[in-house]
């Protein structure tokens, strides 16, 4: 493989096939760093799990059990407990990437701690009894001008006046004041699924950071949806251009430091032909 540009190989390489979709994460991998997104998503290449994102799964995944499984009233934090350690059972099969941590007992504790706290921190946040769930990790997708536009809505619900609201849960650190509204990019991207599938746009997207108790939202409206549609457009075809050029340059930023790539990545001294 080459990521160098043309003028650098003196031959035109060859070109890469293009994603057959694009979601929410597809477009911030590529606006993050093109070099990683190619790794991830053009070719696919296995990312060594992290313990962040497994927790993230595993918190996901507890919440859409106590949606699924437990009744409204029943919604409680001692059912949630139960249901957290359900969501671990399922998720250390041999394959999974919580097996791959390759924890051992103390590790094991140590995580389930970490995401019962961040359980306990979304029973501060929203009372789940209060709650009208019309789907859950909801997959919905739309062709539009050519291109698919694709998302799994972590939550929708169904608000007192009849009307949609999608909630998207964050483990992470919520961000900057300066930085919520790119971070709500996302799940207006979702609301426009909503309204080219369901027929009806969202009252409201949520942003529910359960680390900082935080909950960012705003109205979708016919501003923010041309937006959303201009920012996807402008993305595949920036994708376009690198997938028939094969140029994918990386995007040094602090977040190397936690990327799974850097062993094929030039810009800290990894090698793009190393073995896979």
């Amino acid at each position: 493989m080459t990521v160098a540009p043309l003028a650098e190989t003196g031959r035109a390489p060859a070109p890469l096939g293009l994603p057959r979709t694009l979601t929410p994460s597809k477009i911030s991998a590529f606006t993050s760093c093109p070099l990683a997104f190619r790794f991830s998503v053009i070719e696919r290449l296995p990312e060594p799990p992290s313990l962040p994102a497994v927790r993230g799964t595993l918190v996901h995944r507890a919440l859409q059990l106590l949606f699924t499984y437990a009744e409204e009233g029943d919604r409680d934090r001692e059912r949630a407990g139960q249901l957290l350690e359900e969501a671990f059972r399922e998720l250390s099969s041999s394959d999974s990437e919580l097996a791959a941590l390759g924890l051992d007992a103390d590790g094991s504790e140590a995580l389930l701690r970490q995401a019962g706290i961040l359980l306990d921190r979304y029973f501060e946040i929203e009372d789940p009894n209060s709650v009208r769930p019309a789907g859950l990790e909801l997959d919905l997708s739309v062709e539009v001008d050519g291109l698919v536009l694709r998302g799994i809505i972590d939550r929708l619900d169904v608000l007192p006046d009849g009307r949609f609201a999608v909630v998207d849960y964050k483990t992470g650190r919520a961000p900057r004041a300066e930085q919520a509204r790119s971070r709500l990019s996302g799940v207006q991207l979702y609301a426009l699924l909503c309204e080219e599938v369901l027929g009806q746009r969202p009252a409201a997207v949520r942003l529910i950071y359960l680390r900082d108790r935080v909950v960012i939202s705003a109205e979708p409206s016919d501003m923010s949806m041309r937006g959303v549609l201009q920012r996807a457009g402008a993305v595949w075809k920036a994708i376009e251009r690198a997938c028939e050029q094969a140029d994918f340059r990386p995007s040094p930023s602090p977040l190397c430091s936690w990327c799974g790539y850097r062993r094929y990545c030039p810009a800290v001294g990894g090698d793009p032909d190393g073995p896979r």
